[in-house]
């Protein structure tokens, strides 16, 4: 994993480990909790942080970790977790499944979209913006990263990858249920005083479904561009557009906006990316003035980025080769003994059945032997993930 030296989100004091447990500030001796490795440094919590630190003081690890797993961001609108269901979830967490922990964690719809990522049309764009623009990075650090779905892909490859988002809890089920130990992951807030990872330089730095969530963009982004360096390029992608009504509950940016924080970027339609990993092709960048109907922009930036799209074919969009892979699970059999595509809510079959890119499953094997190469018979079944590589624990 990337070691990224750690600094304090109030002082900018370098943090060092005082305990298997905490960080302390070199000056002020202020002190942050780390449960499972991973440092809980969110600003406007300080009742949590001094709570948590005494009961991990105390040794009761699994008290301290429940209080950090109830906490939200606030676009959080949802009712709070369920004190029952969060004591179940860090007492069995060795033999549930990723779908029992959302479930446990009472993330209603954003469950939803966490457990089903790996098909979502928005992730596929994500890939193939990250895959026309690829320039073989070897360190990696996406900014809220959920529960880890690219930093897997990054890592299954070899990369030296970090996450950081402002909710622990999906920190948490990064940890145990996606991406295992061998990743760098940190809570803190976008807006702290201090950024608390600067001066780390990494090849590649990626935000993907969560920019337009945040406040501060310009100042958000300037750290961003601090954290790749001078070598380095940022891949952001699904920025919801304010001018087309659609589902985010974020503030959304105009062509304009983009325009303006990303002089230097190539912009893409959403839609668009997914559409060229299907057809194994490059994406085509328009001028952002060209994309004020689209429903969410993505873009690359940075100087060292690819300069032009190459065609979508055989990289980061595709499992590995030796992957064995599973039916894609939005499909269910019907009474005509084939597959029909059963989705988990209204909301979800509003916001991404128009345009997901599976083709009806008309029976036979649910698993699949991926051998990898442009021959396979399989791989136009792939590409629009009627198959896909789910996590072991799913």
């Amino acid at each position: 994993m990337i070691p990224f030296a750690l600094l304090s989100p109030e002082t900018g004091e370098s943090l060092k480990a005082d305990t298997p447990h905490s960080l302390r500030e070199s000056g002020t001796g202020a002190r942050w909790p780390v449960i499972d490795g991973i440092p809980y440094l969110r600003t406007n919590r300080s009742e949590l942080v001094a709570r948590t630190l005494k009961l991990l003081d105390s040794g009761e690890t699994g008290l301290a970790l429940e209080g950090l797993l109830a906490d939200q961001d606030d676009w959080w609108t949802g009712p709070p977790a369920d004190a029952l269901d969060l004591h179940e979830l860090v007492r069995d967490r060795a033999k549930l499944s990723l779908r029992d922990a959302v479930r446990l964690l009472g993330w209603g719809r954003v469950g939803d979209y966490f457990v089903n990522r790996w098909t979502d049309p928005t992730y596929l764009g994500g890939l193939a913006l990250l895959e026309a623009h690829w320039n073989d990075p070897v360190c990696v650090f996406e900014f809220a990263c959920g529960i880890g779905h690219y930093l897997r892909d990054f890592a299954l490859r070899g990369l030296k990858v970090a996450g950081a988002d402002v909710v622990f809890a999906k920190l948490w089920v990064a940890r145990h249920w996606v991406v295992g130990e061998g990743v760098q992951l940190v809570c803190f807030d976008a807006g702290s005083p201090h950024w608390p990872i600067p001066g780390a330089p990494v090849d590649l730095v990626v935000c993907n479904d969560a920019f337009y969530f945040l406040d501060g963009k310009a100042e958000v982004l300037d750290n961003l561009r601090q954290n790749a360096g001078d070598d380095g390029w940022l891949v952001l992608s699904h920025i919801h557009n304010s001018g087309c009504p659609g589902f985010s509950a974020g503030r959304a940016v105009s062509a304009a906006e983009i325009e303006e924080l990303f002089p230097d970027g190539l912009v893409y339609d959403d839609a668009e990316l997914t559409r060229a990993l299907v057809e194994a092709r490059a994406p085509s960048p328009r001028a952002p003035s060209d994309l004020t109907g689209v429903e969410a922009f993505s873009v690359v930036a940075g100087p060292g980025m690819r300069p032009a799209p190459r065609a979508i074919v055989d990289g980061i969009t595709l499992p590995r080769a030796g992957t064995r892979l599973r039916l894609n699970p939005l499909y269910a059999p019907d009474p005509t003994g084939g597959y029909r595509i059963v989705w988990p809510s209204d909301r979800y079959e509003a916001e991404y059945a128009g345009l997901a890119t599976y083709p009806p499953h008309s029976g036979g094997p649910e698993s699949l032997a991926w051998s990898g190469g442009l021959e396979s018979p399989d791989l136009d079944r792939i590409r629009a993930r009627e198959f896909v590589d789910l996590p072991e624990r799913w």
